[in-house]
């Protein structure tokens, strides 16, 4: 996958407007893996780039009444079947992480870039979002040299009393192998 401009090349674009510049001296340092789908468990639906464009209404959804007037975000969605979009550019803070702390340092949205794969905490991924998601963290780490292989986690260990995502179904060594690391370098 190539980056350009701090977009992916391959990705459609659908850019969301709730982003703002990383505070001064930030860059992005953590790559954080996140998962949802709108409503919980159906995918395929266009409930998420609404969400993450500020269009969601209530009336289309019982469960989208505690979420449509959130103001979040992420970087890039990797649906069920292997399609990419990309909101913020990865020059830019996306609204992901929510209140968050990592190794003692709080804000994860100021120092991070989050990925969503479509799907459920509850539910395995497809070996597409793996490919992908592999994909697009090798090139971010190529295109990127303040990121690191050993600064990849889930929105769950930085929010674990809000967080269960990306779940016990998401295979952390899987992707480790696909990018080739070791996570104890």
């Amino acid at each position: 996958m190539q980056i350009h401009q701090h977009w992916l090349n391959s990705a459609t674009k659908t850019p969301s407007p709730n982003c703002d510049d990383f505070p001064a001296g930030n860059l992005p340092m953590l790559l954080v893996i996140h998962c949802i789908s709108l409503p919980e468990g159906q995918f395929n639906t266009p409930y998420i780039d609404q969400l993450f464009t500020n269009q969601l209404t209530a009336n289309h959804h019982p469960s989208f009444q505690s979420i449509y007037q959130l103001k979040v975000s992420s970087h890039v969605l990797i649906k069920r079947n292997g399609a990419i979009t990309q909101y913020v550019p990865f020059n830019r803070r996306a609204w992901h992480a929510g209140h968050s702390c990592y190794q003692g340092q709080e804000k994860c949205n100021d120092f991070s870039l989050g990925i969503e794969l479509e799907g459920t905490d509850s539910s395995p991924y497809t070996d597409i979002q793996y490919q992908h998601l592999a994909k697009l963290t090798t090139s971010l780490l190529k295109t990127y040299p303040t990121l690191s292989p050993q600064h990849i986690t889930g929105h769950s260990d930085i929010a674990p009393q809000r967080k269960t995502d990306p779940g016990i179904y998401f295979d952390w060594n899987r992707l480790y192998k696909l990018i080739a690391i070791d996570k104890r370098d």
